[in-house]
């Protein structure tokens, strides 16, 4: 269901400037490096499953409307991506990039099994400095990546680029559920219990699933995002809530003029 949020704030929306995460290229790329044979595994077993439905629901709420190529940023393995081949069954040809080449190897892998999986080319390639021309897609979708890009603002702007007059940005991420008393319980299990789980199934020098809950606590979310997607060019920015406000889908339109045109 579709949600128009009031415009204001959320509680936990900080400054670029003040973020204690580091989000720096080199930490992000060598945290994922690391965790990368284990990294669905972990997605699957610490959302119990829903991930995949999540990824389900983003393909069918943003239809792609012809056959102009679509693209998914910070792909990492590939699931997000290889939906939108099953969506649009083989007729449309989408391209994945990541700057992790380990997770890029694994979605490598996945692709080769899929039935689509000829359709979808993967790229290593920074979402900071995508290797596309200016309005080369219809849709640029980003899972759960867009909090680890080092300047988010940058990589809206990026997104919004190389996606054609009329597309879509579409972002697939966490966010801060605000029902009690689930949201203390949410609260609990991603700063509690998260981390103990990774620690023990995919231990790594980063502490990722340290990592995972601090960026998701400090990352806008709600009102905060939208206007950080129109600041990056984008329209009609709605917002759609999935699983009592866990994860929330953020959709934008790239405006058929230039603002002054």
């Amino acid at each position: 269901m579709e949600h128009e949020p009031p415009r204001k704030w959320m509680d936990h929306l900080m400054s670029e400037t003040q973020l204690k995460v580091d989000k720096t290229g080199r930490r992000v790329k060598r945290m994922f490096g690391e965790i990368a044979p284990k990294y669905d595994r972990m997605n699957h077993l610490l959302s119990m499953n829903i991930d995949r439905l999540w990824r389900k629901k983003t393909v069918r709420i943003v239809s792609p409307v012809d056959d102009t190529p679509i693209l998914d940023v910070c792909t990492g393995t590939a699931d997000l991506a290889l939906a939108w081949c099953k969506r649009v069954k083989g007729n449309v040809d989408v391209v994945g990039t990541d700057f992790c080449r380990e997770m890029l190897e694994v979605g490598i892998q996945k692709k080769q099994q899929h039935k689509f999986g000829n359709r979808l080319e993967l790229l290593e390639a920074d979402t900071l400095h995508l290797p596309f021309d200016d309005e080369t897609f219809q849709i640029i979708s980003v899972g759960f990546g867009l909090r680890n890009v080092q300047d988010t603002d940058a990589g809206l702007r990026e997104m919004t680029r190389v996606c054609k007059r009329g597309g879509k940005v579409a972002v697939l991420e966490f966010s801060h559920p605000q029902w009690q008393p689930f949201k203390s319980f949410y609260g609990f299990y991603m700063s509690k219990i998260l981390p103990s789980i990774g620690r023990v199934f995919a231990k790594n020098s980063e502490d990722a699933y340290k990592y995972l809950p601090d960026s998701v606590s400090e990352f806008p979310s709600g009102a905060a995002l939208m206007e950080r997607m129109e600041s990056a060019g984008l329209t009609d920015v709605k917002m759609y809530s999935f699983t009592l406000g866990v994860v929330t889908l953020y959709v934008g339109t790239r405006q058929n003029e230039d603002a002054d045109g």
